[in-house]
């Protein structure tokens, strides 16, 4: 009885201590969410109804931690039916406000999910070095920032296969061309150049015979306004770059929560003290035993995990050759991913383009005119569009291809690749099933390297067959076996599990 007595008392003191060791460590891991991972959560859930500054279904989301508290957003994400319910004046008000639409529950989602999102939604322009930003300085110059913008597109659609800012293309360059024109003369040569000539102008027929007589084309859909605004983008396009590098940036330069490493270490600590205690001090037999299955139990579990881990390479992003980036070409040029991987929709692979499929556009893009970083700035994207001319061997200057060029492939590194014992068909999944490429690659269209977004795993394909029902409108063949099949399962819409999308046959053959 003494000696149980004995050990009661240290007993008592140590559990004291590991609870309060154990809650201070759950406290750190309580921090605010991470933004990079709001935004993954985001884009897999909330981006079909809510942009961050755009109405879309729903409201726009940027800076909602502003209007509502965490506490309030938590139960509106979680269950907004039963908010309006209880009465809940701004659920009721907003959902009013869109036309009574309710929004998806996500009751599955938990505390820090939510605050993950919260996060992203909270995302900040990034400041330059005076402290303002790229919009801001172009206010403080009297240049209209949305002027420009406008100015670019229009330049972007109508102008830029024959024309850059600061380079001789098919026609002469047009950086600053208001300083050698005037905005009336411009808009009579871009409305109609022909006619210009004709009535004896000097300048204009000056710049046909310099261009070997070539006649450009005749844009008299272009209003004053839009003229004006392609005139204010050939003056200032450079505070465009200045807010790429500040207000444009902002998605890609959230602040992430930085990593506590010590605080999964203080854990370890406390299981190994508690470990050494039950083992070699408290002399208490059957804690040895709990402790002893409980060790073999995790050694197994841990174990499981890294055996299934072995081949499973979700976020793998190797280097490659050249610095594509799916974020410009899909993303900001909005190119259709079936445009370059034409194979996708007709074969079992999607193909890697070739060079020539590249050079479809880059015949006449030499150089990059988009958004840069301080990473990666003008010259390094206009060195990567350069390796595509070394591979073909393409004269940018003479815009015509090398006679007897030794041309080299380029190089390549796959990412996706499933194990030969498993088929895969992507014509199947493409053309027949409809699904679009961001289904199992992710949002390529935000990413600058893409990376394998997806496991690619047997049970993550499988739960994907599980809740896909068949697309059947315009198509006989599977109208009719889904007729026999709802019948069968006693079902309105079958899933491609049910059609037969778990058979090991299908993929193991």
């Amino acid at each position: 009885m003494k000696s149980v007595n004995q050990h009661r008392k240290p007993l008592r003191l140590f559990l004291s201590s590991l609870i309060f060791i154990l809650f201070f460590t759950m406290q750190l891991f309580a921090q605010d969410g991470n933004a990079k991972n709001g935004k993954k959560i985001f884009n897999a859930n909330c981006a079909a109804c809510h942009k961050l500054d755009a109405r879309l279904v729903g409201p726009p989301l940027k800076g909602v931690t502003e209007k509502r508290t965490k506490e309030w957003l938590f139960s509106w994400i979680k269950d907004s039916k039963a908010l309006i319910e209880s009465g809940d004046a701004d659920a009721i008000a907003i959902f009013e406000e869109y036309n009574k639409i309710p929004m998806t529950g996500y009751s599955d989602f938990s505390d820090q999910d939510l605050a993950d999102v919260l996060a992203y939604t909270d995302d900040k322009p990034v400041k330059d070095a005076s402290g303002t930003s790229g919009a801001a300085t172009a206010a403080s110059l009297g240049i209209d920032s949305l002027q420009v913008v406008k100015g670019k597109k229009i330049f972007n659609a109508n102008c830029a296969a024959c024309h850059k800012l600061d380079a001789k293309l098919v026609g002469p360059p047009l950086a600053n061309i208001a300083d050698k024109r005037s905005a009336d003369w411009l808009k009579l040569w871009i409305r109609d150049n022909g006619a210009l000539r004709a009535s004896g102008d000097a300048d204009a027929i000056a710049i046909f015979d310099e261009y070997n007589g070539s006649p450009m084309t005749a844009f008299p859909e272009l209003k004053d306004a839009d003229i004006e605004a392609l005139i204010a983008f050939t003056s200032h396009a450079s505070i465009l770059e200045a807010k790429a590098k500040t207000g444009d940036t902002e998605v890609s330069n959230v602040a992430e929560v930085a990593s506590i490493p010590w605080a999964t270490y203080l854990v370890l600590l406390v299981v190994v003290l508690f470990t050494i205690w039950v083992y070699f001090i408290s002399g208490n037999g059957f804690l040895k035993l709990m402790m002893t299955i409980a060790i073999l139990i995790a050694t197994g579990y841990f174990l499981y995990a890294w055996l299934m881990g072995i081949g499973v390479d979700q976020g793998y992003k190797p280097i490659q050759p050249i610095a594509f980036s799916h974020k410009i070409h899909a993303g900001d040029n909005k190119i259709d991913c079936q445009y370059c991987h034409s194979n996708a929709k007709h074969s079992k692979l999607s193909g890697i383009p070739s060079v020539n499929v590249c050079m479809n556009c880059h015949k006449s893009i030499a150089e990059y005119t988009g958004p840069v970083t301080e990473e990666r700035d003008k010259v390094f994207y206009d060195g990567e569009i350069q390796k595509i001319y070394d591979a073909i061997g393409w004269d940018k200057e003479k815009l015509t291809y090398i006679e007897g060029y030794k041309q080299k492939p380029i190089e390549w590194v796959r990412i996706h690749n499933l194990p030969d014992f498993a088929y895969y068909n992507h014509s199947q999944h493409v053309t027949v099933a409809g699904l679009e490429c961001q289904t199992c690659h992710g949002p390529v269209e935000e990413m600058d390297e893409v990376e394998q977004f997806s496991p690619l795993t047997m049970g993550w394909c499988i739960e994907c067959h599980k809740k896909t029902e068949l697309k059947v409108e315009s198509n006989g063949y599977y109208a009719k076996i889904h007729e026999e099949l709802s019948k069968k399962y006693g079902v309105k819409k079958v899933t491609v599990a049910q059609m037969g999308g778990r058979e090991c046959g299908k993929c193991h053959y």
